[in-house]
């Protein structure tokens, strides 16, 4: 098993070595083509953190994306720990839930990404999406102790559906809120945030398992998810990028005016 991670991760490498440009031909968009216009010798690392977390959207956002992702980490964590207690010698299908988990979140970010790219709608599907998630956990802990194993299947499968699928959510609308601030950055803080959130998650909800069961621990869960979709909902769509879009294709269509239609157009 380790010589074939081993394998796969050197493949990558490889890849990513000979294979990935470093950047497009082309920008992707006119906003990526103005930061891009802009001299490198400009940028601070340090003070676009500054700038960063002077944006009170972004700061909510980190909050409410490491909340989300946070519980995600905590939740597959202690999954198998939380089947098996409640299931006793089902570790296999503790596996199989893992699994089920993984593939419907791979379901759900390919679809949620498909829906931003189309509709634009980045608060709107970002709050719906973080609010499935709680109802979703909700449901999972209510439903782990049934005695119904396949409850179990669906309900996590439910989980990892909306969970996964809000994580592209949050870079996309961090990307949005930070503009013109480098993607990177954002990001990184959105990861540092998780990973923050998720080592006090795992390491609170595996206590509170142990002392009060798997209920117990699977609420405190919700009661941050719930939290969570509190602060989303509080943060303001500021679509910076989109609106730097829209200003150079109406900057765009001035200029390829004639002079008389501008004048008149103004």
């Amino acid at each position: 098993m380790f010589f074939m991670t081993a394998g796969v991760a050197t493949l990558l490498f490889i890849l990513v070595v000979f294979v990935f440009q470093e950047k497009p031909p082309y920008p992707p968009s006119r906003a990526q083509a103005m930061i891009h216009l802009a001299a490198p010798e400009e940028y601070s690392y340090l003070q676009s953190i500054v700038r960063l977390f002077r944006n009170v959207n972004f700061v909510l956002l980190i909050v409410s994306y490491g909340l989300n992702t946070g519980c995600f980490y905590a939740l597959s964590t202690m999954l198998n720990r939380m089947v098996v207690l409640n299931y006793p010698g089902e570790e296999l299908n503790a596996g199989r839930i893992g699994l089920t988990i993984i593939v419907s979140g791979m379901l759900g970010a390919l679809i949620t990404g498909i829906w931003l790219d189309r509709t634009k709608m980045y608060k709107q599907t970002t709050l719906m999406v973080y609010i499935m998630s709680f109802v979703g956990m909700v449901i999972y802990t209510f439903t782990l102790d049934l005695g119904y194993i396949w409850v179990v299947f669906v309900t996590a499968g439910v989980l990892g559906f909306f969970m996964t699928g809000y994580l592209p959510l949050g870079f996309e609308f961090a990307a949005e809120l930070t503009y013109p601030e480098s993607e990177g950055t954002s990001s990184g803080l959105l990861n540092v945030s998780a990973q923050i959130f998720g080592i006090i998650f795992t390491i609170s909800q595996g206590q509170i398992i142990d002392d009060f069961g798997t209920r117990a621990g699977n609420l405190f869960l919700c009661a941050f998810l719930f939290v969570g979709t509190i602060i989303t909902a509080f943060i303001k769509p500021d679509l910076r990028r989109q609106r730097a879009n829209l200003e150079n294709e109406q900057t765009k269509k001035l200029g390829d005016m004639p002079l008389d239609q501008c004048n008149t157009t103004i």
